[in-house]
């Protein structure tokens, strides 16, 4: 089994250590790995990263520039340079379990799903406010919704590209700098016949720096993920009971948001649910998305 892992970055460092955490993990006996770097800073920054810790790993690197700070650019350059006809996807800004691809690949075999997904911890610093850490707003899994697995994404994922009925789909250049691309690309890779699974025992660790760590970026965030739910549903119809579905629940969520002000925690967990569904609204009449990338 070959498995080709895309890795992504723009002006982080820490993709040395994402490099060097997935040498140390476990590799399944009879897996042949490439690691494929796609650096999408304007200058190829992260060029020396890579270099620096090269040489003390034994898994082979790729190391591209594709100048364009935008993730969907990126993440396209990983998918046409891949050659194997698996590719996983983690982030910069993570390192994994030692059995993160184990689990993942177990999984897959075990359901001859087409695409797994994996956990994304975060890890907090030690400044990081209590409200944060109890709702764990960072944290990323995939989950079922009324027993099917609609979407997914890319911060740890082991999926099938090549002969496929999907080999020729591309992440949407337009989400490549508000975030969302992933979920739409998944999204439509089901709708062409992708079966998904979930691997919660894989895990990546995701390093939460500081300028995530206020409610300003995780009201942008949770705006963003409700904007990017809304690609579920293409026809006008289905649009509009969403919409309508929305707003109820952004009224309701509201609502209780503000019964809990008394409780942070608890306040900043409805109101979190309340901007999601709002973006679902916005999306659903073609409101744009607020640019989190790529800066």
């Amino acid at each position: 089994m070959k498995i080709d892992i895309c890795i992504c970055t723009h002006r982080r460092p820490h993709v040395s250590q994402t490099i060097k955490s997935i040498s140390d993990s476990d590799i399944p006996k009879g897996v042949v790995l490439r690691i494929i770097i796609i650096d999408n800073d304007l200058l190829p920054t992260a060029e020396k990263f890579v270099k620096a810790v090269q040489e003390g790993i034994n898994i082979p690197i790729l190391y591209k520039h594709i100048p364009g700070s935008n993730i969907s650019l990126a993440r396209n350059a990983a998918l046409d340079t891949s050659t194997s006809d698996w590719i996983a996807f983690l982030d910069d800004d993570e390192t994994v379990d030692s059995a993160w691809l184990n689990h993942l690949i177990l999984r897959q075999k075990e359901t001859n799903a087409d695409a797994v997904f994996g956990v994304s911890k975060a890890c907090y610093n030690k400044e990081t406010p209590t409200w944060i850490r109890k709702g764990d707003f960072h944290s990323q899994n995939v989950k079922e919704r009324n027993d099917v697995i609609e979407t997914g994404h890319t911060c740890n994922c082991l999926f099938r590209l090549r002969h496929t009925n999907w080999s020729d789909q591309r992440f949407n250049l337009n989400f490549g700098k508000t975030g969302g691309e992933d979920t739409e690309f998944f999204y439509k890779i089901r709708k062409q016949g992708a079966i998904f699974a979930v691997a919660k025992h894989s895990i990546a660790y995701e390093t939460v720096t500081s300028e995530r760590l206020t409610m300003n970026w995780l009201i942008k965030r949770r705006f963003r993920i409700g904007q990017s739910y809304a690609f579920s549903t293409s026809d006008g119809n289905s649009k509009l009971r969403l919409f309508v579905s929305a707003i109820f629940k952004t009224s309701f969520c509201f609502f209780v948001s503000l019964c809990c002000v008394y409780d942070f925690n608890k306040f900043a967990f409805w109101l979190l649910r309340a901007v999601m569904h709002s973006g679902v609204c916005c999306a659903c009449i073609g409101m744009r998305s607020p640019l989190l990338y790529g800066k």
